[in-house]
């Protein structure tokens, strides 16, 4: 984006005007790339490192970018993603942590504070292009997501909620009792409801607009396997989506009903199919799939996040994108190549758009 200013002072123009990129922000991309960021286990210390992940077209060369975020003013970890607009916050340690809100293609970006820093606390931003179309501001909002006890020593999840046009922090009168922790924290904002999977056999959700939260159960509960399963949610087609990597295989789920928690089975392949149908990849699959017996031990396979029919996941030490739809599978790197061996990482889909911030 900073480049195409350069070609011609008409281009320079065009780009720069808030009507246009309003406009273009409207439009829902498909999308074009993930963050990837891994995590130490067992150290206080951050790793700065954030990947760029494109989704490349089938046979294309690899191509990671490791410097897309080097306009903000700190090394940041990332923690959610919006419509082109992406949530970070400083790296630990620091003496005065705080937000940043950005968006990678123009290079801007805009400072929060924060007032109680806790590394526990899950962040979730909500963006939604569509909405104020007269309005050439951006508007978002950050979602602090917490669990707690109460006085009757049962857990439940708080919400607190950021709006950009009020510029400050409000506390949600919302509360939902779950026993279950997050599982990967960052949430999957769907038609203005955000979904967090729990360790447990439920989908935490939360509407923006309306502090209404509940939890939707998943398609298969953990009891059903003999074996500890693989998943991970995502969105497309503007639907909450659900994979799952089991004894049976894959299998993509679709959220049809959020009240009566009802699910459509999408996609479903049988262990031998996949490892059949990728040779190159894949081997002894069934074997190493359900080998799993508990949490202590490394999957084989790994689910990372799925976006618009995409699904990045981890297989061994390798990073690979699955197309779904036109089942297709590419190899994009080995681990080591993204900074460390380390397996416990941070993955946010992202799709490209001009809209603009212009608070720093």
């Amino acid at each position: 984006m900073p480049r195409l200013k350069c070609v011609c002072k008409g281009w320079n123009s065009l780009i720069s005007d808030p009507i246009f990129m309003k406009v273009q922000s409207q439009k829902k991309e498909p999308v074009s790339g993930f963050f990837f960021q891994q995590r130490y286990r067992w150290c206080y210390e951050e790793n700065p490192t954030v990947t760029y992940i494109p989704v490349r077209k089938q046979d294309a060369e690899a191509e990671l970018f490791l410097t897309v975020l080097d306009f903000l003013p700190e090394h940041v970890v990332v923690l959610s993603s919006s419509n082109g607009l992406v949530c970070c916050r400083s790296c630990f340690p620091r003496v005065e942590p705080c937000f940043y809100i950005c968006n990678p293609l123009n290079h801007e970006w805009m400072r929060l504070k924060w007032d109680e820093p806790n590394r526990e606390d899950s962040f979730a931003l909500a963006f939604d292009p569509c909405k104020d179309i007269l309005d050439t501001s951006t508007k978002f909002k950050l979602i602090k997501v917490r669990q707690i006890e109460t006085e009757a020593d049962v857990s439940c999840f708080s919400f607190d909620i950021y709006a950009s046009d009020t510029g400050a922090w409000k506390k949600s009168v919302e509360s939902c009792k779950c026993s279950s922790n997050l599982y990967r924290n960052s949430g999957v904002y769907v038609e203005g409801v955000f979904h967090w999977l729990t360790d447990g056999d439920e989908v935490l959700t939360f509407h923006v607009e309306i502090d209404l939260s509940w939890l939707v159960s998943v398609p298969l509960p953990k009891e059903e396997f003999s074996s500890i399963p693989e998943a991970c949610i995502g969105d497309s087609d503007g639907k909450l989506h659900y994979i799952l990597v089991s004894q049976h295989g894959l299998q993509v789920w679709c959220l049809d009903d959020y009240f009566e928690c009802g699910w459509s089975l999408k996609i479903s392949k049988t262990l031998e199919e996949i490892e059949e149908q990728h040779a190159q990849f894949l081997y002894n699959l069934r074997e190493r799939v359900t080998q799993r017996l508990s949490v202590e031990m490394e999957p084989w396979i790994d689910l990372l996040a799925f976006k618009d029919g995409y699904l990045l996941m981890r297989v061994s030490l390798k990073i690979m994108l699955y197309n779904i739809e036109t089942n297709t599978l590419q190899l994009v790197c080995s681990i080591s190549k993204l900074g460390t061996d380390s397996t416990f990482c941070t993955v946010l889909p992202y799709s490209l758009s001009l809209v603009p911030l212009n608070c720093k």
